[in-house]
């Protein structure tokens, strides 16, 4: 889908959008294929504050150059968006998980990081510190549903095309605080 579909699409689902200066056109393409797109992957950014958290995740940083992922979704429940194409959120994961993705069905665990990620996914980083204490708004979680759900129905997917990083790439626990099954559950239901 084009970039002007994209954010059709989340405001069309009701979302409060910022375009981020040339978010069309920032990302990795130049490193490699993006697509075909099989998915959506929600993180946490282990990060506080709007201003912050949306400038490291279009810049990046000396490690891992920006865009880190399509859209950060704040604590506001706005909806940063700040590349568009590859980007660098997903890294390699698990070849079982993205053929269970793409045949929307029950997920494996992930038992190895043999698949560029970075290629197959949307990604949306959410603000929060992953800790297990800061909270998630509610207005934060009905916007990554309302996201995921956004990219669900233009692709006809269903809500098991939404992963979280830590059922892609072994060792990764984001995002922490809520459930994948529970944001599924409440993707579907905005899918119906």
């Amino acid at each position: 889908m084009s970039a002007d579909r994209f954010v059709g699409a989340l405001r069309r689902e009701g979302l409060t959008v910022v375009e981020v200066g040339t978010w069309r056109t920032h990302n990795r393409n130049h490193k490699g294929p993006w697509g075909p797109v099989h998915g959506v992957m929600i993180h946490h950014t282990v990060t506080n504050g709007t201003a912050n958290t949306v400038s490291l995740c279009r810049r990046g940083h000396s490690a891992l150059p920006g865009p880190l992922c399509h859209g950060v979704i704040t604590k506001d429940g706005r909806v940063h968006l700040v590349g568009y194409g590859r980007a660098n959120h997903a890294g390699a994961g698990d070849s079982d998980v993205l053929a269970a993705v793409i045949a929307e069905k029950r997920l494996p665990p992930d038992h190895q990081a043999d698949t560029d990620g970075n290629r197959h996914f949307y990604g949306f980083e959410c603000e929060n510190l992953g800790d297990g204490e800061d909270p998630w708004p509610a207005v934060q979680l009905d916007a990554i549903t309302r996201a995921a759900a956004a990219l669900c129905r233009v692709h006809a997917w269903t809500a098991r095309s939404v992963i979280g990083h830590l059922e892609w790439q072994p060792g990764k626990i984001d995002p922490r605080g809520f459930t994948m099954d529970s944001l599924r559950r409440r993707v579907a239901e905005r899918l119906k």
